[in-house]
């Protein structure tokens, strides 16, 4: 994690608490100690708050996330209209027969918010709630290439260009240059980038100012996402996917502006 203003370390601390019990599903405070690279007592002392919190619950020796964090999880996804965004990602699934996502843009990263695979008995490779680092992935790109220009710099500034897979872009030069494909085209792929074997597609989501709202996607393994299959059939769907979305959230705009109290004297 980069930083570049202050930050209390305490907080940071209970918080990678949580996203390593959230990785590993339940774990102890030996383990939990080893994961975040923290004494056994510092540990202890975090967790035990946050169980006295109700963030957690202990079973035996082993602590797991309670489910208090579903009702933050639903306050998280007011501020995006889940149900249409479910909509359209589930149907660009089943008509592409791959994952399909919808990323958020929040602060430093993509946020997957909707994650849908339409055909496969396996999960999709990221479930919601995990984030898309912005140089390394396709919804990423897509986010950031619309960002205004001092904000981009501030997210890249933070968070560098760390290396993923061998094909991930480490260089500002090379990424801005992509990034400028992606405003002309609105368009970004993502080319084993990110995860070895995986490439994706994905097209921004635009408010009325032309500033991200996030990116729908969709990814899948090389030998079924590549050539003309990636690059022309499921691009189309992509951006017609993404086109929709702006046109739904603008007509609510409306409705809400047209419909709003006012002045009726």
């Amino acid at each position: 994690m980069n930083n570049d203003g202050p930050s209390v370390k305490a907080t940071e601390s209970s918080f990678r608490i949580i996203e390593a019990l959230e990785r590993e599903g339940s774990a102890g405070v030996s383990e939990l100690a080893r994961a975040v690279d923290l004494s056994k007592s510092a540990v202890y002392k975090h967790v035990q708050t946050l169980e006295q919190l109700g963030y957690l619950v202990r079973h035996g020796d082993d602590y797991y996330l309670s489910n208090r964090f579903l009702s933050l999880a639903s306050r998280a996804s007011e501020r995006f209209p889940v149900a249409l965004l479910r909509d359209v990602v589930e149907d660009l699934a089943e008509t592409t027969g791959h994952v399909a996502n919808f990323i958020a843009h929040e602060g430093r990263n993509g946020i997957y918010v909707v994650c849908v695979n339409a055909y496969s008995d396996s999960d999709p490779a990221n479930t919601e709630g995990d984030t898309a680092p912005f140089h390394a992935t396709a919804g990423g790109k897509a986010i950031l290439a619309f960002l205004p220009e001092n904000d981009r710099d501030l997210v890249l500034q933070r968070e560098g260009l760390p290396k993923y897979t061998d094909k991930t872009i480490t260089d500002r030069g090379d990424l801005e240059r992509e990034l400028q494909t992606v405003r002309d085209q609105r368009v970004a792929f993502d080319r084993e980038e990110y995860l070895d074997g995986h490439q994706c597609v994905a097209s921004p989501v635009l408010d009325r100012n032309r500033e991200p709202l996030g990116a729908i996607s969709v990814s899948g393994d090389i030998s079924q996402m590549s050539g003309k299959r990636l690059e022309e059939d499921v691009t189309g769907l992509v951006i017609s996917a993404a086109r929709s979305i702006e046109n739904e959230l603008l007509s609510a705009e409306r409705y809400r502006i047209e419909n709003a109290p006012g002045d009726r004297s």
